[in-house]
């Protein structure tokens, strides 16, 4: 039997195959490119149909499980046959300021849905400029895409549901949600890995997918970064390294904080706390591409703090570990030579990771004791040499450091993967 993951990111989406005992069989990919609004669902549900035809025919028919992760935040307005009625609105998108301050006199204090980048805040944007009969749900990446396999419509998994305002002591919308969005216009939540339904016949058909293959309820990018890396302790992380800059810590403690971008995923007994920065990836190569990041990145001494203190924001806007709409990028003073410049950039990515996890044990989170790092930028050892001299705890390159091998084992494991006591 196999076991498939498909995560879907900020710049592509990415396939992974497991069998029983975990081993990679198949991989793949798809990069998106520079996307109009309009064309974004059409391109993630293209490439979705074509990682899973791409599956070597051994694979696809004895395909037992699928599980399927996509940006938190994500927010997609559609009907009930998963047509978008409104390009969708993406993690980092920050127009809903109006609707987030209404979420945040309403909502208990210190709640992830108060932010003006959460999935609720997104929905009562467009919901305002729907009308009540424009769209009839509101899903996130994952859930649209899943119900696209599956055809049953309307589900969501506890992750992505909490920045749609899910209640985490009761795991339900709460009524502050209801009184704000009407639930009847939101998915059921249900546990992250739970099984939704087998791949709809139809689609087992085109595919040429094993028709009794399951669908399960999926995650965010990040969780599933997280998942990959086999944490199992609380005070060890998973620092995602890709377009942004994603901090997940396994903590005893749940912790939360609006004004820092700082909030806790259900883990079953435990919890994951972090936040998510802009700053990441997609800043560095707004200057140099992969290769010149790699060339540079030999000629810098990690051992030596550069002075340079940047602020590697993509375009205006910071969510952790301070969150605030207005931040400004800041890329001066630029030094005449790019390894020096470069050096400044990575130590002030460095310096937000550590503020980050400092931060989250402020708020009462377990301790930082070791960091497993995923995404792209796992693979720049001087980089990494930075970030453990910030941090001063052990800073590893996890073994499996991509999302889509997280949602390959929650599709094998299911539910199984979160301490449940």
């Amino acid at each position: 039997m196999y076991f498939l993951g498909i995560d879907f990111g900020t710049s592509g989406a990415r396939a992974c195959v497991i069998d029983t005992p975990g081993a990679v069989v198949h991989e793949d990919r798809r990069a998106f490119g520079r996307l109009e609004d309009y064309e974004r669902a059409g391109i993630w549900r293209e490439a979705l149909w074509d990682l899973i035809a791409a599956l070597p025919p051994a694979i696809r028919t004895q395909l037992s499980d699928i599980a399927l992760d996509g940006t938190s935040g994500t927010l997609l307005a559609c009907d009930e046959a998963l047509d978008p009625r409104h390009p969708p609105l993406l993690y980092d998108d920050d127009r809903a300021t109006e609707e987030a301050a209404r979420i945040a006199k309403t909502a208990p204090p210190g709640h992830p849905a108060a932010a003006v980048t959460s999935g609720l805040a997104k929905m009562l944007w467009l919901k305002q400029r729907l009308g009540l009969t424009g769209a009839r749900l509101y899903l996130n990446q994952a859930d649209w895409l899943a119900g696209l396999l599956s055809g049953r419509v309307g589900m969501t998994d506890y992750h992505n549901a909490l920045k749609l305002g899910l209640d985490l002591d009761t795991l339900q919308w709460p009524a502050w949600v209801e009184f704000l969005a009407d639930i009847d216009y939101l998915p059921v939540p249900v546990p992250p890995g739970a099984a939704l339904a087998t791949v709809s016949r139809p689609r087992a058909r085109y595919l040429g997918v094993n028709p009794g293959c399951l669908v399960r309820a999926g995650t965010t990018d990040s969780i599933a970064a997280f998942l990959a890396a086999g944490v199992r302790e609380s005070g060890e992380a998973v620092t995602s390294l890709g377009s942004t800059l994603v901090l997940k810590l396994l903590s005893d403690t749940r912790v939360e904080s609006v004004k820092h971008g700082v909030y806790s995923h259900w883990f079953g007994t435990r919890w994951l706390a972090g936040g998510a920065s802009n700053a990441g990836g997609a800043a560095l190569k707004q200057f140099f591409d992969d290769r010149r990041l790699a060339q540079l990145s030999e000629r810098l001494d990690p051992a030596v703090e550069s002075p340079l203190d940047y602020l590697p924001l993509p375009k205006p806007g910071e969510r952790f570990p301070v969150c605030d709409p207005a931040l400004a990028p800041r890329f001066t003073p630029r030094p005449s030579d790019d390894a020096e410049f470069l050096h400044g950039l990575l130590e002030s990515l460095a310096r937000i990771e550590a503020r980050g996890y400092a931060l989250l044990a402020d708020l009462g989170a377990t301790p930082l004791q070791r960091v497993e790092t995923a995404g792209g930028g796992a693979a720049n050892p001087a980089w990494t040499a930075i970030r453990q001299r910030r941090m001063a705890v052990p800073v590893n390159r996890a073994v499996q450091a991509e999302a889509a091998y997280g949602a390959a084992r929650l599709a094998r494991d299911g539910a199984r993967l979160f301490d449940q006591g």
